[in-house]
């Protein structure tokens, strides 16, 4: 009997050691073992967390970008209209300065003496015509009385009117010396920013064509931003009435934006054909003096009536070859794909043309781990704010 309960034991032992080693446990009301791990592995894949915005609806009006160039609506290159020696220089390099300024001052004393001896002249002239003209009332007397000969009338009235038109000549005279008198003071001819002073205290200038630069003057505000825009540009916003104001929008090399606004103030009388573009000028305001004459600027051209759009983040626009699409959430989570027809851009948004309504949800970031039939976990951002992000 003892014999039959020891072989017992080791049978149950050897069961227990056999069970332990293919990983069978014997534990009442424990879940682990082959059946939990069955479990895990048919369980679903736990939802990737992807960024989604809803499509816009907006009205909006299309702009046209184009490159273009700062110009100054005056620039003057100051020259010397009189010869003489610089004797005084009364700006400082780059200031600005109002219309009317003193800039330089030429020697005038040779012309402050030029003007002295056109006054004399004045009034030996005048002199001459106040004796001339009584000499010849008195003829007039004699002629009555037949006290004169005829040819001697003629003689003191013809030197009465040489002696007015001498009075003229030497007040022209004295007026040239005058103004070139006022020429010795150069003055800004216009308000704007002067450069710097070419010739200083010192040297000799001399007028006539070969006149050398004294400074540049070029106004400050407002300022042209110019640029040439296409055929098709010309003729939907430009073309139609040149009396109506075109929107402008200027930003700079260092901006993602568009900073400044404006109006197209002229265009071009003719289209150059060897380019297919027109010569186009905007007036931007520039009170703060920031834009200066000579740097590049990225110009919008707006036109048209305002029209409806559609608008997404233009990140969440795939490329298929030659497809444009985006990947649309649904009600139930769920990805699909969506061939869509895009337009330009319109302040970081890209406008859809077909493809997409308001109101649907789209992947706005997280498009390389969702796939087409995969549920995601949305995380709901405005879709503007997604735009300037991406930007």
């Amino acid at each position: 009997m003892l014999t039959n309960r020891k072989r017992l034991s080791v049978a149950l032992g050897a069961l227990a050691i056999v069970g332990a080693a293919a990983g069978i446990g014997f534990t009442h009301g424990t879940s682990s073992g082959p059946v939990s791990a069955a479990q895990a592995a048919d369980a679903p894949p736990a939802a990737t967390e992807v960024d989604v915005a809803v499509v816009l609806a907006q009205t909006i009006t299309d702009w046209q970008s184009y490159s273009g160039r700062l110009e100054a609506i005056d620039h003057v290159d100051v020259r010397p209209l009189v010869s003489g020696t610089i004797v005084a220089v009364h700006f400082k390099d780059g200031a600005l300065v109002k219309k009317g300024d003193p800039l330089l001052t030429i020697d005038p004393r040779p012309y402050q003496a030029e003007v002295d001896r056109a006054a004399a002249q004045v009034a030996a002239a005048k002199a001459r015509a106040i004796y001339t003209s009584t000499d010849a009332a008195r003829a007039d007397r004699l002629l009555a009385d037949n006290a004169i000969a005829k040819r001697d009338y003629d003689e003191k009235q013809n030197a009465s009117r040489e002696a007015v038109a001498g009075v003229k000549a030497a007040e022209a005279a004295l007026e040239s010396a005058q103004v070139n008198l006022g020429y010795t003071n150069v003055i800004a001819p216009v308000t704007g920013r002067v450069s710097r002073a070419e010739l200083t205290v010192g040297n000799v200038v001399a007028s006539g064509a070969n006149a050398p630069l004294l400074t540049t003057l070029v106004s400050v505000s407002p300022i042209y931003a110019s640029f040439d825009v296409d055929e098709q540009t010309y003729l939907q916003y430009l073309g139609r009435d040149r009396n109506s104001k075109v929107p402008v929008s200027l930003g700079l090399a260092n901006e993602d934006g568009y900073s400044r606004k404006g109006s197209v103030s002229s265009v071009d009388n003719r289209l150059d054909t060897s380019s297919g573009t027109i010569r186009v000028r905007a007036t931007i305001d520039n009170a703060d003096g920031a834009l200066v004459p000579g740097l590049y600027a990225r110009v919008k051209v707006g036109g048209g009536e305002p029209h409806p759009a559609i608008l997404i983040d233009d990140a969440a626009v795939g490329t298929d070859q030659a497809k444009k699409f985006v990947l649309v959430v649904d009600g139930s989570n769920k990805v699909a794909y969506r061939e869509i027809q895009v337009g330009g851009l319109h302040d970081n948004l890209r406008i859809v043309t077909s493809g997409l309504k308001a109101g649907e949800r789209i992947v706005v970031n997280g498009m390389m781990h969702a796939k087409p039939s995969d549920t995601v976990s949305p995380h709901m951002v405005n879709m503007v704010d997604a735009a300037k992000s991406a930007a």
